[in-house]
């Protein structure tokens, strides 16, 4: 059998290009690279503009968001290239090396990896591309249309950034600061990161408590029937990745979710079956996709405890963005967060905006704190769009709700103490 040529694009959706038809409203959810703040779409604030002119001024700005496009992981089938994607890894007064990811054909084990250029999770061509584009949209917007950030280029005083540890967020920061007018030979911009073991951001802490609750809500009719009603799908899915038998391919569709969109988001055939037996059909693709919006809103938006498992995995976020929005100065008028599919439906879920999607690639959240003689709004949009209940609150009022989603002696709670 012959693989099928993906073509998932509807009003629904997109899963098989960064482009979203002009046919469509420019804000359709866009998996391969989701919509964002741009100046030609932007709305100033109905209550900025009522405070007359000069009255709101835009003073900050955060931007908490998920990597852009990237490849997937082992196995891989076609093979992958990233030679125009090159990354570098060096120490200051060191000399560059740049990565040259290779498959040798010898290897005992190369029929466990893709052929190509690229690594497993790195950030693909196409969406550093799209990194770019974001960047370049974000500073025409913030920059040149509302004047928040006064220096011609990004500037450190100016410009905070903070990524996971995982190069792809990395590189994503890069891409869009080289956008904004940085480039890339005056230097290292810095990009704050956590220990992996405590990043709150991806978030990597760990949490029993948390496991259990999950574990708990997993366990009941509401989520192990659609695994049962999907029985036939998942054994025509398991045929073709050989995943049979794996518990983690088996408790929920994320690994397969991620192995097709990686696909038909960077251009590659659905995949078929080493042997060319047999190979995912589009039916059976947009049923995964559908499969891991509900399985992205049950787990974090509608099981019961969802909110408690929310906040036990994302407090430490919670507290770390209340922080840094409350301060009285703040020491820079844009931060730029860039996080994982993981940080956007944390997030979400916490801000209210349900129900949930799997947050696609490029998906932000901006934060903006207006300040109208003396008294400091926020106004919160997700996907360029503002959330509903966000429009316009105090920030006062907005850090205390972020506060009341950490739970008390947080540590404490996730090791059951």
């Amino acid at each position: 059998m012959a693989a099928q040529s993906p073509g998932f694009t509807s009003a629904s959706g997109i899963y098989n290009s960064s482009e979203t038809p002009p046919a469509f409203p420019w804000n359709t959810y866009n998996f391969c690279n989701a919509p964002h703040v741009n100046a030609a779409h932007y709305e100033l604030p109905p209550q900025a503009v009522a405070a007359g002119p000069g009255a709101a001024q835009l003073l900050h700005v955060s931007v908490v968001m998920r990597h852009h496009k990237r490849t997937l992981g082992p196995p891989g089938g076609a093979a992958w290239d990233c030679a125009s994607a090159i990354q570098l890894t060096y120490d200051l007064g060191g000399k560059a090396i740049a990565h040259a990811a290779t498959t040798p054909a010898q290897h005992p084990f190369a029929r466990a990896m893709w052929r190509g250029t690229c690594d497993a999770g790195q950030l693909t061509p196409g969406g550093l591309r799209d990194a770019a584009r974001h960047g370049k949209d974000l500073w025409e917007l913030y920059h040149a249309r509302l004047g928040l950030v006064s220096a011609p280029r990004p500037r450190p005083d100016e410009v905070w950034v903070r990524t996971s540890t995982e190069d792809r967020t990395m590189q994503v920061a890069g891409a869009m600061l080289a956008a904004m007018g940085a480039g890339n030979g005056r230097g290292a911009s810095v990009g704050r990161v956590h220990a992996a073991v405590i990043d709150s951001l991806v978030p990597a802490y760990a949490c029993p408590t948390a496991n259990a609750v999950r574990d708990a809500f997993e366990a009941v009719p509401a989520w192990t029937a659609h695994l049962q009603e999907n029985a036939p799908l998942k054994a025509r899915l398991d045929a073709v990745f050989g995943t049979a038998g794996l518990d983690a391919w088996a408790s929920w569709y994320d690994h397969f979710f991620d192995a097709l969109t990686a696909r038909t988001c960077n251009g590659h055939p659905l995949p078929c079956s080493g042997d060319g037996s047999s190979c995912v059909s589009e039916a059976d693709a947009a049923s995964v996709f559908a499969i891991g919006d509900f399985e992205y809103d049950y787990i974090w938006h509608a099981a019961q405890n969802a909110s408690m498992y929310t906040s036990l995995t994302f407090g430490a976020f919670f507290a770390e963005l209340a922080d840094a929005l409350a301060a009285p100065t703040f020491g820079h008028r844009l931060a730029l967060y860039v996080g994982h599919d993981g940080t956007l439906v944390r997030l979400l879920a916490g801000l209210g905006a349900v129900p949930l999607r799997w947050p696609a690639f490029g998906a932000e959240v901006v934060f903006e704190v207006w300040g109208v003689v003396g008294v400091r709004f926020v106004r919160v949009l997700y996907e360029g769009t503002v959330i509903g209940g966000l429009e316009w609150v105090r920030l006062a009022e907005f850090v205390d709700q972020l506060r009341a989603l950490v739970p008390d002696r947080l540590f404490e709670r996730c090791m059951g103490d």
